[in-house]
C-alpha cells in the first residue's frame, strides 16, 4: 500500500528530537521534489491543551486521540515516563486493530508494550533501554543489535537517529526508492546505513570477577597480541584445563576464548579510533595475527567493518582505510 495518512502521538515527556523525525519525513510538504504529501496529524489527549517536552518547552496538538485511529501510520516517539494514559493505549490498540502500521521511535516502544502490541513479536529499541524493555515484556523478543526491526504491521528503532533509518525503510517498504532518496537526499542523510546498533555500544569488560580470578583476566588484557589457548591460559592459573574453562565461564559468563576474542576486537576498537595505524598493524597488536581475522571478528561483534568504524568513530581518516576499502 502506499502511505497517505500518518498520525503521531504526543503525550507528556514527549522527546523533541524523536518526535522531529518523525515530523520531518512524513510531515513536510515536499511536492516541488515529486514527493506526495501525507495527511499528517499531530495527535494528543485533548487537542489544543500544551503538553511538556523532555527539554522545558511544550508542544500543542491539534488533533485528539480518535484521529490516530483509521491512519495508514501511527508513529510513537520516545516518551517518558513508564505510566501512560490508558485512552491513549486504547487508541493505539484501536489503530493497530484496525489495519494502521505501528512505527516506534527509541522508548516508543515501551508504550507499544503497554499497548500489548510486543507480545511475542520481534522488536528493538535504544540499547540502553533494551534489557528493561525484555524484562517488562518478557514475551517480545528484543534484539538489541539492530538499527530498526521490520515485523509488517509493526516497525520499531532503536535509539534516536535510527528513527530515521526506520522512517525512510517503511517509506522504501511502502512507496519505493525513488521517493526515499528525495526525502533523504533533502535531510541530507543516507538513505540508508549499514550495520547496526552494536557499533555505538559502549562494552566494558566485564567487572563480576573473584579477586583470585581478577589477576588472570588483566594479564590476558595486557597481552591480548600473544597466542592463547584454554590449555596455556591453564597452566598459567595453575589449573587443569578443563576446571579453568568452567571457571572462567562462572566468573565471566564467556568461554576463554570467546572472552579473548570479545577483548581483542574491543581492543581494535580503541586502536581504530585513537590510532593511525593500519589494519595490519592493528591486527598484529590486537592479536588477530592477519587483517582478514581482524576483519571477520570485527564484523561478527560490532556489525561493521573495521575501515567503516574508522571513518565514523576516528578523529580523521587515514590513507590506510583508503586500501583496505578497496579490499574488503
Amino acid at each position: 500500500m502506499a502511505l497517505k495518512s500518518v498520525s503521531t502521538l504526543v503525550l507528556d515527556g514527549l522527546a523533541i528530537f524523536e518526535f522531529g523525525v518523525i515530523c520531518e519525513v512524513f510531515g513536510i510538504d515536499r511536492s516541488a521534489d515529486g514527493v506526495p504529501n501525507f495527511d499528517f496529524k499531530v495527535c494528543g489527549p485533548e487537542p489544543g491543551k500544551p503538553l511538556r517536552t523532555s527539554v522545558g518547552a511544550t508542544i500543542t496538538p491539534d488533533h485528539g486521540l480518535d484521529d490516530l485511529v483509521g491512519a495508514d501510520l501511527v508513529a510513537i516517539p520516545a516518551i517518558g515516563g513508564s505510566e501512560y494514559l490508558p485512552e491513549a493505549l486504547a487508541a493505539v490498540r484501536a489503530a493497530a486493530e484496525s489495519g494502521s502500521i505501528i512505527l516506534t521511535v527509541c522508548s516508543g516502544a515501551f508504550v507499544a508494550g503497554a499497548a500489548g502490541l510486543l507480545d511475542g513479536r520481534p522488536c528493538t529499541t535504544h540499547w540502553m533501554h533494551a534489557d528493561d524493555l525484555a524484562r517488562q515484556y518478557p514475551t517480545a523478543k528484543v534484539d538489541r543489535n539492530v538499527l530498526f526491526v521490520d515485523d509488517g504491521n509493526l516497525i520499531t528503532s532503536a535509539g534516536t537517529a535510527a528513527g530515521i533509518d526506520a522512517c525512510l525503510h517503511l517509506v522504501r517498504r511502502e512507496m519505493g526508492s525513488e521517493v526515499t532518496n528525495k526525502i533523504a537526499r533533502r535531510m541530507v542523510v543516507p538513505p540508508q546505513r549499514d550495520g547496526g546498533q552494536r557499533q555505538y555500544i559502549d562494552q566494558p569488560i566485564p567487572v563480576r570477577c573473584s579477586e583470585r580470578f581478577a589477576p588472570q583476566l588483566d594479564w590476558i588484557l595486557g597481552n591480548l597480541d600473544r597466542p592463547h589457548t584454554v590449555a596455556t591460559l591453564a597452566a598459567r592459573a595453575h589449573m587443569s584445563a578443563r576446571t579453568f574453562a568452567r571457571r572462567f565461564v562462572e566468573e565471566t559468563g564467556r568461554t576463554p576464548m570467546q572472552w579473548v576474542t570479545d577483548q581483542r576486537v574491543l581492543y581494535a576498537r580503541t586502536l581504530l579510533e585513537e590510532t593511525d595505524l593500519d589494519v595490519d598493524r592493528i591486527a598484529e597488536r590486537s592479536g588477530f595475527g592477519t587483517a582478514t581475522l581482524l576483519r571477520h571478528h570485527f564484523r561478527r561483534i560490532i556489525g561493521v567493518t573495521p575501515s567503516d568504524y574508522r571513518r565514523r568513530f576516528a578523529c580523521a581518516p587515514t590513507e590506510s582505510d583508503d586500501s583496505e576499502m578497496a579490499t574488503a
